[in-house]
């Protein structure tokens, strides 16, 4: 029996040789720049090394409990949660609403969306320094017109104020990636049947009752992926803020890309294992409250289903 099975799982394999032979280049540059990293990050955390030269002392987990005990970190983990907090919910529910929009038939409207996506394809270190210069306090043209208009009496320090920077980038960032968000929400409402539509008409659903009462609920499987990609991409700030902000002032604006690359690279004394930890640590959290969302949502659909 066992040897039956053996010659089928060889044959098929040789059956389906080539498939497996295309997909080599694939798998080779997926283990060399994604698997081998992530696996010599994990073994790096355990070491004391300053990344120079032969690996250094094994330590085991004591580069976690510094990390535990370094207030800086927390509050880079800080920083990055009350980033997600803010920029996921308000990139997933501005695009919605924006392709809802978009969606319909109105004239320009190729140029809306073009409009809206033009950001996705700029580089994001230049979109930073760029924006360095529009939110400048002493010339910027924001401060300018909001002093114009009489908004307010005196510039505003978008991104040199520490109460103000992190709220500023989520902005930026959002601005940045909400092309892609709409896009994703444009592929999901084309998959709605029109006559679904037309049925609830029928029924004397308005515009605000269609979309409650019909097209949120059926966009609810992709509601999950979307959030989900979203909250990935936003744990990936690094080249944004570090161009806009390079993690000040005082900090507030450090999120975990930035605590990495700072004790990585250029500390004076560079620590690789301890940066490593805190990315590790950090990929940990995020795959864990990823995981608690998909649970969490898999129990409501079986919920609704019973």
């Amino acid at each position: 029996m066992n040897k039956q099975r053996k010659n089928s799982i060889v044959a098929r394999l040789w059956t389906d040789r080539w498939i497996y032979i295309f997909l080599l280049p694939t798998v080779a540059l997926i283990g060399t720049f994604t698997v081998y990293p992530v696996v010599a990050s994990v073994w790096y955390s355990l070491l004391d090394w300053n990344g120079f030269g032969d690996p250094g002392a094994f330590i085991g987990l004591d580069n976690y409990r510094d990390l535990w005990n370094d207030p800086l970190f927390w509050n880079s983990f800080k920083n990055t949660l009350v980033f997600l907090v803010f920029a996921v919910p308000l990139r997933v529910g501005l695009a919605l609403v924006l392709a809802v929009i978009l969606n319909g038939v109105f004239p320009f409207v190729r140029l809306f969306r073009t409009g809206i996506f033009l950001p996705v394809v700029t580089t994001a270190a230049i979109v930073g320094v760029v924006m360095r210069y529009i939110l400048d306090p002493t010339g910027g043209p924001i401060n300018f017109a909001i002093l114009e208009t009489g908004i307010v009496d005196q510039p505003v320090n978008f991104l040199g104020s520490a109460s103000l920077a992190l709220y500023s980038a989520v902005g930026i960032w959002v601005w940045k990636w909400l092309g892609i968000t709409v896009i994703y929400w444009m592929a999901a409402l084309q998959t709605i049947p029109r006559d679904v539509y037309e049925a609830a008409e029928l029924d004397g659903a308005n515009a605000v009752q269609k979309f409650f009462r019909v097209t949120l609920p059926i966009l609810t499987p992709f509601t999950l992926i979307i959030t989900l990609i979203t909250v990935i991409e936003a744990t990936n700030v690094f080249d944004l803020m570090l161009t806009l902000t390079g993690g000040g002032p005082f900090y507030s604006t450090e999120v975990i890309d930035i605590f990495v690359y700072r004790h990585a690279f250029t500390s004076n004394i560079p620590r690789l294992g301890y940066a490593s930890a805190a990315a590790i640590f950090f990929a940990a959290a995020v795959t864990l409250v990823a995981a608690v969302q998909i649970f969490l949502v898999t129990r409501i659909r079986k919920w609704r289903k019973l």
